[in-house]
């Protein structure tokens, strides 16, 4: 009797089951191979509805998803069960035992497939082990196409009916897909960011555990960070204060008594001093004081003090550019300003402020319009000879000063940034080349002219300020632009500007201003000449008015910028080198001073602050002695008055 039409096909490994059992037997096989008997299914029977709860069942496991695939195989007709027909189930070995269940209980489900000959690589000779001896039963999925296996119940009368499947509405489970696989190129970015900001993460990480940088943040774990609460700041007072006025006076006779051993030093030749009470006008020690000695540059101190007295601290020293004869030519008319810079803006030279050749190029490119084909220059400013009386003649040029005209570029130094530079022979010239070579036009064949009356102004620029110029002529002794401020002075005063001009005129206004000039000569302005002859009282009466109590004389606040200008000892200017000696080492830092060297000359004039806090004038020249051993002779005088009680 054929199967029903509901039932499902009978599936079988074995194409003889006679001949597989046979041989599992043989073989002793763990596994059971159950003969259940298929009852014949009568027309129109329902099957016997079995109730599933608490009951255990058994499912043959499937093939292993890591099992290859067999080669499909052509679909064949698959032969129908008949009634009389057994099948054999293998059970998967090691199955644990059912507990003790009552027959109507004990039911397995066992999932059928259509009978059909088995896959090749099931098919063995009587000679080869059945595989299901190494391992659990596999079962092939079916091939697309085939009717795929309905699971049966097993009775444990040894019928078997169909389970119950769900609607044939609800769709077959479909195998999972597998998940798109990401980008590379995003993954890869995706690493590459995580990999950079791990690394940027232990970068933080341990520049901030690095103790410099935690004491820089002040971090909780920083070595340095405050242990306790912070201190309460300090009161700071960035004014400058003045001396003490309640300081102990020193007298007289410990002056000298102090200053006996150092100034008998046969290291200083010929020499004389004076030692002043600023505050009061007192002198405390004189040795020869009016005595006329060549000053070498002390000599500056006299010129600045005059220029102070006489011009307006606001001078400025002027450089113009006019149209000339001819609307293709420029003339520069010099104004006597030999701090003029060669260097481009925003580099200084050993002018701190000084004006720019390049901003004169400019102004003058723009209100010319390139019209301009040659330059020429004005010298009329200046008269008379380019070098003075008691010059040797290797003082200009030299690497002290250049012959003085009223145009150059840096002092006329081939290095603008070095004080002692060789300096040009002709340093007008020098300037007028590289204006014209910076303004892309030729020097005229005629290189001096007069500029015309109401000439057309193509540029100008302007020097810093007198105090200033007066500060930098100090510091660093500067001989050009002393003569410059000379000559400055003779043509506020109305008269020639000459090295006898500048120089008479100095010595004229000092005197109107109540300066005993008795006696002084003076040929220049910088102290070159070996014919000056300045007393050291003249000098220190010019720098106690200078230091003196606010208020006390008038001319004290016009004279006041020559102690700004005044070289520190061991600090700046033509002292920064001194003041090295056992001797003298207690005057660093507490001596102002002007100093004068020449051959054979030596002098030191300025300021000292003595250990009692009162402010000491000084001035001690000396004649006739080396350089070498009467500087650090002189040094040692004033750091005598350095660490003078003296009372």
């Amino acid at each position: 009797m054929p199967p029903h039409e509901d039932e499902p096909l009978w599936p079988s490994d074995d194409s003889d089951t006679t001949d597989a059992t046979a041989d599992a037997k043989s073989e002793g096989e763990s596994g059971a191979t159950a003969q259940l008997p298929v009852p014949p299914a009568e027309a129109n029977e329902q099957p016997k509805q079995v109730s599933l709860a608490n009951q255990q069942t058994l499912w043959v496991p499937l093939p292993s998803p890591q099992q290859k695939p067999q080669r499909e195989q052509q679909p064949q007709q698959q032969p129908r069960i008949s009634a009389d027909q057994t099948v054999q189930v293998r059970l998967p070995p090691q199955q644990p035992k059912a507990p003790d269940l009552s027959a109507a209980e004990q039911t397995q489900i066992v999932p059928l497939r259509p009978v059909g000959p088995p896959p090749p690589q099931q098919q063995r000779s009587s000679q080869q082990q059945a595989p299901w001896q190494k391992q659990p039963p596999q079962y092939p999925i079916p091939p697309a196409g085939g009717m795929p296996a309905q699971p049966m119940r097993i009775e444990p009368s040894g019928e078997v009916h169909p389970v119950v499947q769900p609607s044939e509405e609800q769709p077959p489970p479909q195998p999972p897909q597998p998940e798109p696989e990401a980008k590379p190129k995003r993954k890869r970015k995706g690493l590459i960011f995580s990999g950079v900001t791990v690394v940027v993460v232990i970068a933080v990480g341990v520049a901030l555990a690095m103790p410099y940088v935690s004491n820089r943040l002040g971090l909780p774990w920083a070595p340095n960070l405050p242990k306790g609460d912070s201190p309460e700041p300090a009161a700071v007072t960035l004014a400058l204060q003045p001396p003490s006025s309640s300081a102990p006076t020193p007298s007289g006779a410990g002056v000298a008594a102090a200053l006996s051993g150092p100034v008998s030093n046969p290291a200083l030749g010929t020499v004389a001093g004076t030692v002043v009470d600023p505050a009061t006008g007192t002198t405390l020690w004189n040795h020869n004081s009016n005595q006329l000695l060549t000053p070498a540059s002390a000599t500056k101190l006299l010129i600045s003090a005059a220029s102070l007295l006489k011009l307006d601290h606001a001078t400025q020293l002027t450089t113009k550019v006019v149209q000339g004869s001819s609307p293709d030519t420029a003339i520069v008319v010099a104004g006597g300003d030999p701090t003029l810079s060669s260097l481009p803006a925003g580099k200084e030279s050993v002018y701190p402020g000084a004006a720019h050749l390049d901003d004169l190029v400019a102004q003058v490119k723009q209100a010319s319009g390139g019209a301009i084909k040659q330059v020429q220059i004005d010298l009329s400013m200046y008269t008379g000879p380019t070098s003075a009386q008691g010059w040797a003649p290797d003082d200009a040029p030299s690497i002290s000063a250049a012959p003085v005209v009223p145009a150059m570029l840096d002092g006329g130094r081939q290095d603008p940034t070095a004080d002692y530079s060789m300096r040009s022979a002709n340093p007008a010239l020098s300037m007028l080349q590289e204006f014209a070579q910076r303004l892309g036009v030729s020097v005229a064949p005629t290189t001096t002219a007069t500029a015309p009356q109401g000439a057309k102004v193509l540029g100008e620029v302007k020097s810093a300020p007198l105090t200033e110029l007066i500060n930098n002529l100090l510091n660093i002794s500067d001989d050009n632009l002393a003569e410059a401020i000379a000559r400055r002075l003779a043509i506020g005063a109305g008269a020639p500007a000459t090295f006898a001009g500048g120089a008479q005129t100095a010595l004229n206004v000092l005197a109107q201003n109540g300066f005993d000039t008795s006696g002084a000569v003076l040929n220049d302005g910088s102290g070159l000449s070996t014919l000056n002859k300045v007393s050291p009282a003249l000098l220190a009466q010019l720098l106690s008015v200078a230091a003196a109590p606010t208020g006390k004389d008038a001319r004290t606040e016009k004279l006041r910028p020559l102690l700004e200008g005044l070289p520190v000892a061991g600090g700046s200017g033509t002292l920064a080198d001194r003041f090295d000696a056992a001797d003298a080492t207690a005057g660093r830092g507490w001596i102002r001073a002007k100093t004068g060297t020449l051959s054979g000359v030596n002098t030191l004039a300025g300021v000292v602050l003595d250990k009692d806090g009162r402010v000491l004038v000084f001035a001690v020249m000396s004649n006739g002695s080396d350089a070498t051993v009467a500087r650090p002779a002189l040094d040692a005088v004033a750091a005598t008055l350095r660490g003078c009680g003296c009372g």
